[in-house]
């Protein structure tokens, strides 16, 4: 199998290819005998760094062939690829100019695990969410030609991205425009987890028609070999393909949008991708490359569990094991309530867009099969699916990253919301995401879902207050979203086990203090640590759980600030519009003496780095809480309202 350091893991003696390579003109200068060995020491490398410092491996490995070759007939930057999600980027980055700067990938300061065009200019579209590369490519396309360029452009797509209803439009607006757009199919059979629905079945099915292929590829290059008609020939036998296609098989849903169709072709065989690739560049036409790899393709481990390695923390490349924390984390206590909610209650059911093992919910499709539903990438349909089983009498729990809730907002207000339909909406790796930057920090739901009427969120500060509160949103009857972040659980404290009562929190250090630290969720650490950082320089202070950041009692909030003289709001997420805002607005409408201190994230995307890092970097970690407050109690006479700046 070619299986890469099971039994021995060592650099090759002579000089690596890849040292040799420095540019994408370095790939094409390479001989055809050489690739096979470039793609063991990419392999090798992906390994290396990613058993290090985490990230996604099993995407990375599949597409190594089709990255070399694709970069062996397209001229980047002058040529644009566009590669969907990103995830798969590592060895395009490698073979364009950033080998030296690998070992900090996914590291602060270090390489994106995604494309980045403030990176190099061979990343043409900066991604990071599915089903976007065929519109982008599309829309780089378009403007060459009317820029006056000849540039191509090429979306690299996988079959799990084409669930996604965003590439579909992208798609019928490349047949209608009649550009030369170059689409990359990579069949894995894979998105994250085994592909589903109607579209993975309709791929397979071609998969297995392909005497087609074989047959136009001899035919062909037959006659391209014919002396002086050879030409004329070709062009006039176009319409005879169209024929021998409809005996072969009945259905191409891409040759129906106005696209040629090429495969399906082994994506690790390369001088066949080489020519293959080069033969779509060449047709002048909209065409789909059909092209079947293995995810995980060279490291056992990866081939044989590919949903466990698409993104994975560091690990033992010898064995595949990760390690693992002690303390459970925020997903698992999630994916332990649900499982326990949903055996008290048939009407309980889960639903996830391609994100079962990632959201917890695995447990539960093996307990609950005919209750579970993963719709694939769909977010947007996600929710109004499960708008329609609560519309039926059922209480669906949606679990869904909160980078990608982002792409259901209007589902949300207008399938969910309105109608007041009692779905569930758990917010996975809300605030800041480690490692992946800017596409995928979940800083946004606050402030884009507190404007929404009719919607309750909540944000659990432990474990136990995750099960409460999920009880909680299905026997409400009401819409509902439960942000929570991605990291470990805290030790449980006497008051997370307190009574959840509709828009009230719970004081977690109450000694009459003059200022208060209210936080949401999960900064109850950070929180903690502050309070006793300042009561160590002699301020004291009371730690107040906010649970509720929509509704709110207001009353009963009126009465709780009253009492302090200093209030300083803390939330990982985006300031602008967020809970402190609507916090200071509240208080300078009831006319309370209190003053106000709204401490989130500035008005700016965060990079990647660790949430620890990220949480120094926003001044969001205990000592950077305890600085603020201690200098905002200084100076509180003049205070009204402090936002952060840009750290």
């Amino acid at each position: 199998m070619g299986q890469i350091g099971i039994y021995s893991y060592q650099r090759m003696k002579s000089t690596p290819i890849l040292d040799r390579v420095h540019t994408p003109a370095d790939v094409r200068n390479l001989s055809p005998k050489e690739l096979p060995a470039l793609s063991k020491e990419i392999r090798t490398r992906i390994v290396e760094v990613v058993s290090r410092n985490g990230g996604h491996l099993a995407s990375n490995l599949g597409v190594v062939e089709l990255t070399i070759a694709l970069h062996r007939v397209f001229e980047t930057p002058f040529d644009k690829i566009v590669w969907d999600v990103g995830h798969q980027c590592y060895a395009h980055k490698l073979l364009t100019g950033r080998a030296g700067d690998f070992d900090g990938l996914r590291r602060k300061d270090g390489l994106s695990g995604f494309p980045k065009r403030s990176e190099s200019v061979h990343d043409s579209f900066d991604t990071g969410h599915s089903s976007t590369s065929i519109s982008a490519a599309l829309g780089l396309l378009a403007a060459e030609r009317i820029c006056g360029g000849k540039g191509h452009a090429v979306a690299v797509i996988g079959d799990g991205a084409l669930t996604g209803g965003m590439a579909y439009e992208g798609l019928a607006h490349a047949g209608q425009l009649g550009l030369p757009l170059v689409i990359i199919l990579n069949d894995n059979k894979m998105s994250i987890g085994p592909n589903v629905g109607a579209l993975s079945q309709h791929l397979s099915r071609l998969s297995m028609k392909g005497r087609y292929q074989s047959f136009r590829r001899g035919v062909d290059r037959f006659l391209r070999r014919i002396p002086f008609a050879g030409s004329f020939l070709y062009e006039a036998v176009q319409r005879l393909k169209r024929g021998v296609k409809a005996v072969f098989y009945h259905e191409n849903f891409f040759v129906d949008l106005g696209f040629e169709y090429v495969g399906p072709i082994d994506g690790h065989n390369l001088p066949l991708l080489e020519q293959v690739i080069r033969d779509a560049k060449n047709l002048n036409h909209p065409v789909v490359v059909h092209v079947n790899t293995r995810k995980g393709k060279g490291y056992e481990f990866a081939e044989d569990d590919p949903s466990f390695f698409h993104g994975v923390t560091p690990f033992s490349i010898s064995d595949g094991k990760v390690e693992r924390s002690g303390a459970a984390s925020f997903t698992e206590a999630f994916g332990k309530a649900v499982l326990s909610l949903a055996g008290e209650d048939e009407r309980v059911v889960a639903v996830c867009a391609a994100m079962e093992k990632g959201t917890g919910l695995s447990a539960f499709r093996k307990a609950f099969p005919s209750r579970f539903f993963d719709v694939g990438i769909a977010e947007q349909h996600a929710l109004t699916f499960s708008a329609g089983l609560a519309a039926r009498g059922l209480r669906p729990i949606v679990a869904v990253y909160s980078t990608f809730s982002q792409r259901a907002v209007d589902q949300i207000v207008h399938d969910i919301a309105i109608q007041d339909l009692p779905v569930t909406i758990a917010l996975d790796r809300s605030g800041f995401v480690p490692d992946d930057g800017e596409t995928h920090q979940g800083l946004f739901d606050i402030s884009l879902f507190r404007a929404i009427p009719n919607l309750t969120l909540l944000a659990p500060a432990s474990g136990v207050e995750m099960e409460s509160m999920l009880r909680w949103s299905v026997a409400s009857g009401r819409p509902c979203v439960i942000r929570y972040p991605k990291t470990a659980c805290p030790p449980e404290t006497e008051a997370f086990s307190s009574k959840i009562e509709e828009g009230r929190g719970c004081l977690i250090r109450n000694s009459g203090a003059p200022v208060l630290l209210a936080f949401i969720g999960s900064l109850y650490p950070q929180t903690v640590e502050a309070a006793d950082l300042l009561a160590a320089e002699g301020l004291a202070v009371d730690v107040y759980n906010l649970r509720f950041i929509k509704p709110v009692d207001e009353n009963g909030l009126a009465t709780l600030l009253s009492r302090y003289e200093l209030v300083v709001v803390l939330e990982e997420g985006s300031s602008r519009g967020g809970f402190g805002e609507y916090l200071a607005a509240y208080a300078s409408r009831i006319g309370l003496s209190a003053r106000i201190l709204a401490k989130g994230v500035p008005d700016l995307y965060p990079p990647h780095a660790s949430r620890e890092e990220l949480l120094d970097l926003m001044e969001l970690d205990g000592q950077g809480i305890a600085s603020a407050v201690s200098q905002a109690y200084r100076n509180r006479a003049h205070l009204s309202l402090v936002l952060p700046t840009s750290p």
